[in-house]
């Protein structure tokens, strides 16, 4: 509790069996509210919960334990050892895929823009209770920086990761789940810009892989070779140095 007041520069309150909306009128603001297992955040003005969960890793990976292809991995042709810069973290599945991807010799940082979402990411991939050892560990690899991408990138060195992973807020929602829908409401929703994907150009070794819905103008706006994928609505990009 006191850690994410720390971190937010937040008051501690007790709830007294108080409903959130009254605790939003009371402080007029949002409210965090500390459980026994996660954190779950309520913006103001809403009673849907934002929490931390690793949403479509767990199955992700089930899957590429049964020696099924991952399309990210793929994508992003990531290899053990690889280091790994995910600009737009959210909740970080395509990040714990990542991590354990390149294992425990490879990296993987995540940046996040929004605060909210990135303490509660942070938080919760290395708490998070599951029953899935591998999954635990990748989650645990991932370093979580608060920070905007593009005054990120501009503080690394050229050619300082092997790979950079560009996910923005799709404007076409395909993902249904009312935690996703709760990101889209606190989460940033930065447009790709070219300056963005220069500054990832320059600090990817190998490539940039830009993921988006499939009818997305950004691929052929900044020269994205599109990887067409039949009955998904979710296509991944690729930029090579």
């Amino acid at each position: 509790m006191h850690q994410a007041a720390d971190a937010l520069q937040a008051p501690v309150v007790e709830r007294k069996k108080r409903s959130i909306p009254t605790l939003q009128d009371i402080y007029r603001g949002d409210v965090l509210v500390a459980g026994k297992d996660r954190y779950s955040f309520y913006k103001k003005g809403s009673n849907e919960s934002f929490f931390f969960h690793p949403n479509s890793a767990t199955y992700r990976l089930k899957r590429i334990l049964k020696g099924e292809t991952d399309p990210l991995v793929v994508a992003a042709d990531l290899k053990l050892g690889d280091s790994f810069l995910d600009c737009t973290l959210g909740l970080g599945s395509d990040a714990i895929i990542a991590a354990s991807t390149v294992g425990e010799k490879g990296t993987v940082e995540g940046i996040e823009a929004d605060q909210i979402v990135a303490f509660l990411t942070k938080v919760g991939l290395h708490n998070f209770p599951i029953d899935f050892p591998l999954l635990q560990e990748a989650m645990r690899r991932v370093q979580v920086i608060h920070a905007e991408a593009v005054d990120f990138l501009k503080t690394c060195e050229t050619n300082s990761r092997d790979v950079v992973f560009l996910d923005p807020m799709f404007t076409t929602p395909i993902e249904e789940s009312s935690n996703f829908e709760a990101l889209r409401e606190i989460g940033v929703t930065d447009t790709v810009t070219e300056e963005w994907v220069a500054e990832a150009l320059r600090v990817c070794r190998r490539r940039v892989v830009l993921k988006d819905h499939f009818q997305s103008p950004m691929f052929e706006r900044f020269g994205f070779i599109q990887q067409i994928r039949p009955y998904t609505k979710v296509h991944y990009g690729v930029m090579e140095k």
